[in-house]
């Protein structure tokens, strides 16, 4: 008989995997619909669907491994990382995302929290503010992931053989996934940048490495996982100093 493995399991989500199948259990609908729609719109390779029955969705597992984990060095080559390239040469998808106006007003917020709370050292959390702030200019909106950690990338050999969780999709910067992908993996933003093919304005991937990880402490703290893991938010926010 086969196990069931808690892959990741939290207040608004879990995900189990039973032999080749992963059970998605989303509370909000929602995302699981911009899942769903999402994956049929990528251009890249994403689980197959094999049912849906609310609350859950089951996909089935994909080829290959990640390209890599939070914390941990990354053994894929130059050119796997530079695969990500693909992700934005998708239309784009017919519902907005966040706005400058909510992404600098929810910025405003957390950081405010992070220091009346005393979570993050108020120092840490003005300069990686002020270093933010670049991420905050116009952009031309883009086929977005949203959460396109390399812990959702999976490749075999130098190929993307498919990418994972697509409830965060959406119209928005295409530096920002860029952003998240290279988050705690700085040394592959060379690789990541010359695979894109445009001219990327690095600041602006490094103000979303803080903008991104000064919003993500709380929701860390407040779902159980230690925000202060090697390579995670905590670490990206010293690394700034």
């Amino acid at each position: 008989m086969e196990e069931v493995e808690v892959v990741v399991a939290h207040h608004e989500r879990a995900t189990l995997r039973v032999g080749d199948v992963f059970l998605k259990i989303d509370a909000d609908q929602t995302r699981t619909d911009v899942e769903v729609e999402a994956m049929a719109m990528a251009p890249i390779p994403t689980p197959e669907v094999l049912w849906r029955k609310p609350p859950v969705l089951a996909l089935a597992a994909l080829p290959g491994t990640t390209l890599g984990r939070l914390g941990e060095p990354s053994t894929a080559s130059p050119a796997a990382w530079a695969a990500a390239r693909m992700l934005h040469d998708a239309p784009l998808p017919p519902w907005p995302g966040r706005s400058l106006d909510e992404i600098a007003s929810l910025l405003d917020g957390e950081c405010e929290w992070l220091v009346t709370s005393g979570v993050l050292p108020a120092d840490l959390v003005t300069r990686n503010r002020r270093v933010a702030e670049a991420a905050l200019r116009p952009w031309t909106p883009a086929f977005t992931h949203g959460d396109l950690q390399i812990a959702h990338v999976f490749i075999g050999g130098d190929e993307i053989t498919g990418v994972i969780d697509w409830s965060e999709a959406s119209q928005g910067d295409a530096l920002y996934d860029l952003a998240t992908l290279t988050l705690g993996h700085e040394e592959h933003l060379g690789d990541v940048v010359a695979g894109y093919g445009t001219d990327v304005d690095f600041d602006v991937i490094r103000a979303w490495w803080s903008l991104r990880s000064l919003l993500a402490v709380r929701w860390l703290v407040e779902h159980g996982f230690d925000q202060s893991s090697p390579g995670c938010e905590v670490d990206v926010l010293r690394s700034r100093m």
